[in-house]
């Protein structure tokens, strides 16, 4: 691999490393494309990164694909009848503007109820642009200038299983495009590709009387990121394979308000040591040697369905990082459109994800 190669290499995996709230590439694994890691709507970003026991509209997609499930019908109101759930979700970020580094991260999904298939149908694309290179040769001269960058493609489906359990998967296509093809290497680009699978489970019990837990409580789990390592050159590293497990609670629902808790665990699936990597699935079980995982805890109180305020903090063990922050969020609601903000506050301080805002807009056609 040329100098050139590994210097760009390095610079991108670092980047997306500080960047993402829920990577872990310089923690105990070490994974490849780290930008899948993203959560991309504002809101759950503004509960501390939690979701996956929440996913009640299209965002779904990321979060547990098994909330898809129960986006089926619109209730009728009035005189209307009843319509198939429509949405579509779009999420934007620069990401670490203190750097000045041109990162940003894009995505969108949409989906739909399908009476035919009886379950939701969802397609989505997330951009994550790296930044601009200069390309030089062994000898220093400068070669031109390249941009980095990363996507995948998507395509999930959800569908009811018991009345109250919804499951569901998403099968995605991952593009890594680090440096272009060039002598120096061989003829051969810095550029890997692969696919992966996730699966996601949602129950929402209606039935239990149990605390007075009816219509209240929720149990989420995700396997995430599933598939073949992606191959730069001659170097290979696994995709950032995640387990998510998540639990919400509402506390207070009536006429005004509606307050819930949620909580998140995180747990990244890949074991590697100085001689490589374990592949699947033999990682999904040696995985658990390495300490720690990640906790996410949060809150959401929306006001009359029309204004939400939001908060929640991240945490994990020194082992795996030693990251802890604070999220803030508020959401606003007006017809068809859900418009989210967060923000992260670091507590320590100069930490690049620090002041680190984030927008996203759902558009509810129903």
């Amino acid at each position: 691999m040329s100098y050139n190669l590994k210097i760009s290499l390095t610079i991108a995996i670092l980047t997306a490393g500080m960047m993402l709230p829920f990577t872990a590439h310089s923690q105990a694994g070490g994974s490849a494309v780290p930008f899948l890691l993203i959560s991309p709507d504002a809101r759950a970003s503004g509960m501390g990164e939690t979701g996956t026991a929440i996913a009640d509209n299209i965002n779904a997609i990321y979060w547990n694909p098994g909330g898809l499930a129960f986006l089926d019908y619109f209730p009728a109101v009035g005189n209307q009848e009843e319509k198939p759930y429509t949405q579509v979700a779009l999420s934007f970020s620069p990401w670490l503007p203190q750097f000045n580094a041109d990162l940003f991260y894009s995505y969108g999904t949409v989906g739909r109820f399908v009476e035919d298939l009886d379950g939701t149908v969802a397609f989505n694309f997330v951009f994550m642009n790296l930044g601009e290179f200069t390309r030089t040769a062994e000898d220093g001269r400068i070669l031109g200038k390249f941009i980095s960058n990363e996507f995948s493609v998507g395509l999930s489906y959800g569908t009811i299983v018991a009345p109250d359990l919804g499951v569901g998967f998403q099968l995605r296509y991952i593009h890594s495009n680090l440096t272009p093809t060039s002598a120096s290497t061989g003829g051969e680009a810095g550029t890997g590709i692969s696919a992966s699978f996730d699966l996601g489970i949602l129950w929402k019990p209606t039935d239990i009387e149990f605390l007075d837990i009816k219509d209240k409580f929720s149990l989420g789990l995700n396997l995430q990121n599933v598939g073949p390592k992606v191959t730069y050159i001659r170097e290979s590293d696994p995709l950032p394979t995640t387990l998510r497990i998540g639990t919400a609670f509402t506390v207070l629902k009536d006429e005004f308000n509606d307050l819930k808790f949620a909580v998140d665990f995180a747990k990244l699936l890949v074991k590697r040591d100085g001689f490589g990597s374990d592949p699947l699935p033999t990682s999904l079980v040696t995985a658990w040697e390495n300490p720690g995982a990640e906790w996410a805890f949060g809150a959401e109180y929306w006001y009359e369905k029309v204004v939400a305020f939001r908060a929640g903090y991240f945490t994990e063990p020194a082992a795996l990082g030693n990251r802890q922050y604070w999220n803030f969020g508020a959401g606003v609601r007006y017809d068809i459109f859900n418009l989210d903000f967060s923000f992260i506050n670091t507590i320590e301080e100069n930490h690049p994800l620090a002041n680190t805002m984030r927008f996203s807009l759902l558009i509810d056609f129903n």
